[in-house]
C-alpha cells in the first residue's frame, strides 16, 4: 500500500500550476487596462491641446488647409496601425493623431464659441459625453451579455453615419445632420461598451491601440452632441 497518494498530489499540483496561471493572467490584464486608459487620458490630453493652439493661432490655416489636415490625420492613423508595437514610435504616432484630430476641431469648435453661450454649449457636450462613457463602461462592465456580437452591425451603422455625413456635405440640411448626428450619437455610445468589453476579455494586442479605440469613441460622441447642441441652440 502506497504511503501518500500520487494522483492527489499530481491533482493538486496541477490546481496549483492553473491557479498560478490566473493569478498572472489577472495582474497582466490589470496592468494592460491600466496603461490603456493612462494613454486614453494622454491622448484627450493631446486633442485638447491642438484645440487650443489651432483656435488660439492656426484657425486661419486649418479652415484654409482643412482636406489636407484630414488626411494628415487619417494618415497618422494608419501609420499607428504599422508602429503599434514598436514603442517610442507607437507612442509618437498616437500623440500625433490625437493632437491633428484636436486641430481639425477647431472649425467646429470656433462656429459653436462664436454663437451666444458658446463655451457653455461645448462645456455640456463635454460634460456629456463624459458621463455617457462613463456610463458605458460601466454597463460593460456588469453586463452578462457577450457584446462581441455587436460588431457587425455597429460597422454596418458606422458605414451608413459616413455615407450620410458625406451626402449632407452636399446637400447641407440642418434636419438631416441632426439625424445623422443622434443615430452618431447612440453609435458610439455602444462602441464605447463593445470596446471596453473587448478590452477586458484581452481581445487587444497592444494598449495603444485600445486607447486610440476609446479615443475614437469618445471623440466621435463627442462631435455628435456638439453637433446637436449647436443645431438647435442656433434656432433660439
Amino acid at each position: 500500500m502506497s504511503l501518500y497518494n500520487r494522483n492527489s498530489i499530481k491533482s493538486d499540483y496541477n490546481s496549483q500550476y492553473v491557479e498560478n496561471n490566473l493569478a498572472q493572467n489577472d495582474v497582466a490584464l490589470i496592468s494592460f487596462v491600466k496603461q490603456t486608459y493612462q494613454l486614453f487620458a494622454a491622448s484627450l490630453l493631446a486633442a485638447t491641446v491642438g484645440a487650443y493652439v489651432g483656435i488660439s493661432s492656426l484657425g486661419n490655416i486649418v479652415s484654409q488647409y482643412y482636406i489636407g489636415f484630414v488626411i494628415l490625420e487619417f494618415a497618422l492613423l494608419f501609420g499607428l496601425f504599422f508602429t503599434k508595437a514598436k514603442p517610442g514610435i507607437n507612442l509618437a504616432m498616437l500623440f500625433g493623431f490625437t493632437f491633428v484630430t484636436g486641430l481639425t476641431l477647431t472649425p467646429i469648435l470656433s462656429r459653436i464659441l462664436g454663437m451666444p453661450g458658446g463655451a457653455s454649449i461645448v462645456a455640456q457636450a463635454f460634460l456629456l459625453t463624459t458621463a455617457i462613457f462613463g456610463i458605458m463602461s460601466i454597463f460593460a462592465l456588469r453586463t452578462t451579455k457577450d457584446l462581441a456580437n455587436m460588431g457587425k452591425m455597429l460597422f454596418i451603422a458606422l458605414i451608413v453615419v459616413v455615407i450620410g455625413s458625406l451626402i449632407n456635405l452636399f446637400l447641407g440640411s440642418p434636419i438631416l445632420q441632426v439625424i445623422i448626428a443622434g443615430v452618431g450619437a447612440i453609435l458610439f455610445s455602444l462602441f464605447i461598451a463593445y470596446d471596453t468589453q473587448n478590452i477586458l476579455r484581452g481581445l487587444y494586442d497592444s494598449p495603444v491601440m485600445a486607447a486610440v479605440s476609446l479615443y475614437l469613441d469618445f471623440l466621435n460622441l463627442f462631435v455628435s452632441l456638439l453637433q446637436i447642441l449647436g443645431i438647435f441652440n442656433s434656432r433660439e
